[in-house]
């Protein structure tokens, strides 16, 4: 009898850390989809409000994880304006002022662009792979594909302000399709909604994604990706000040 509850305490010990290990094995295979060492990017911003929508085009370039530039190409009024991101600090140049500007630390909470995106999530080093404990709480059905729906918690020692992410998965391909963020007393703030999967320099991703806050009905963020090129020849050089006013 002895042996076999000790025999069966193992086999849930087991079972228990292997579905832990897969879990977080799935959220790293979604994370590694849309990521690499450096990317380029053409995409559309859309920002949708109660009685205006503003459409932005951009290019971003990236180099993991702590290097980005963004370049707004469209409307005409905005064209040349440039994002920089370099580890904990953004930069802006702004072409009307021939001025860059350092964000400082009490505007990284307002808005990016007015869209529902802050200057802090451009820089913001948690990583959902590895700053939260993971777990597989059931499967089902979402948008015609078969998903994990994964919930994942914060470390105690994880500098993050959500306290729980539910994300679903699909089980094939490991496109992420829906993420909902949760704040300390527990409420929906936001979800985030991956679709219209497309094949871009031969990775099939989603490019449609939609960042909706939960507390105003009828807004939201839309991304459109147009062209996207991963592991490109880039290095940090490439993400300077000065370059802020040449890059195209």
């Amino acid at each position: 009898m002895k042996k076999t509850n000790i025999a069966l305490i193992l086999i849930l010990l087991i079972s228990g850390f292997s579905i832990a290990q897969d879990a977080k094995e799935i959220i790293r295979k979604a994370d590694k989809l849309m990521r690499a060492n450096s990317s380029y990017a053409e995409m559309t911003m859309t920002v949708i409000k109660t009685d205006w929508t503003r459409t932005v085009g951009m290019k971003a370039w990236a180099l993991e994880p702590d290097y980005a530039i963004i370049y707004i190409t469209e409307p005409a009024r905005d064209k040349g304006s440039v994002t920089l991101k370099r580890k904990k600090e953004v930069w802006s140049w702004v072409p009307a002022a021939q001025k860059v500007i350092k964000i400082p630390p009490s505007m990284m909470l307002q808005s990016w662009m007015g869209s529902d995106f802050t200057n802090d999530d451009l820089v913001k080093e948690s990583s959902v792979v590895e700053d939260y404990n993971h777990k597989i709480i059931s499967e089902e059905k979402y948008e015609c594909y078969d998903c994990y729906k994964i919930e994942s918690i914060p470390k105690p020692d994880a500098g993050v302000v959500w306290s729980k992410l539910l994300s679903w998965v699909s089980e094939e391909n490991y496109y992420q399709l829906k993420t909902e963020f949760y704040d300390e007393d527990g409420y929906i703030v936001k979800t985030y909604y991956g679709s219209d999967i497309k094949e871009m320099n031969g990775r099939k991703i989603p490019t449609h994604w939609e960042m909706v806050p939960n507390d105003r009905p009828g807004e939201k963020t839309v991304f459109i990706y147009k062209e996207m090129k991963f592991n490109i020849d880039i290095n940090e050089s490439f993400f300077s000040e000065q370059n802020m006013k040449r890059v195209r």
